[in-house]
């Protein structure tokens, strides 16, 4: 057994074990804990493989962004996860027919990717592009329209958030450039005739006293 064949067994347990504690912890912060230790496990894994882009990209995007902020709302919303964790026990048969049919779906279309590429003539020439060079290449020429799918059900899903958020205050103050633009001088000043008024010169208290004595 080399060194990537143990290294391979370490983390692959490592993932194994992590991924069950993400399901059975107590904590919510734990829980997400593990799950980032789950996901660098899987990146060491993609570079054992060679896949260096795809270890990065878990790395900064799962580990970096996503599980940031999963736990700033765990602990923002501070769930508690008592029923959802006595739950578990009652919906594991299910849970383990879904987990194994989607685990065999997996395999299934990992092998037939596998089956004849080591005879394939062009897989020393491709192997000298890099591994991101070679996903570029794949994903804009062969899965540029599920690509383009994809882009657009993340705006859309961007724009849902954004508008399930979106709370108008009554008490807020704002402009409406359009009805600014529309306004008129006849809206905004109005002259109005009034006549005027003549006031009575006031007297002052000391010519009042002499005046009386």
């Amino acid at each position: 057994m080399d060194i990537t064949t143990a290294l391979f067994f370490v983390f692959s347990a490592v993932l194994l074990g992590s991924a069950f504690r993400v399901i059975t912890a107590k904590s919510t912060v734990h829980s997400a804990l593990f799950l980032i230790l789950s996901f660098f496990s899987a990146s060491c894994l993609w570079m054992l493989l060679k896949a260096e882009f795809l270890a990065i990209t878990l790395v900064l995007v799962y580990i970096g962004a996503v599980m940031v902020l999963f736990l700033f709302v765990v602990m923002m919303l501070d769930f508690e996860s008592t029923a959802v964790r006595e739950s578990i026990w009652k919906h594991l048969p299910v849970a383990s027919l879904v987990g194994a049919l989607i685990a065999l779906e997996i395999a299934a279309v990992l092998m037939g990717g596998f089956r004849g590429v080591e005879n394939a003539p062009e897989i020393a020439n491709m192997a000298q592009l890099g591994n991101t060079k070679l996903l570029g290449i794949e994903i804009y020429t062969n899965y540029l329209f599920p690509l383009q799918i994809a882009a657009v059900l993340l705006l859309v899903a961007i724009i849902a958030a954004i508008a399930l958020t979106l709370r108008g205050r009554k008490d807020s103050r704002h402009q409406d450039a359009s009805q600014q633009v529309k306004v008129k001088k006849a809206d905004r000043l109005r002259i109005v005739k009034v006549a005027p008024t003549v006031e009575a010169p006031s007297v002052p208290a000391a010519d009042k006293n002499e005046g009386a004595a």
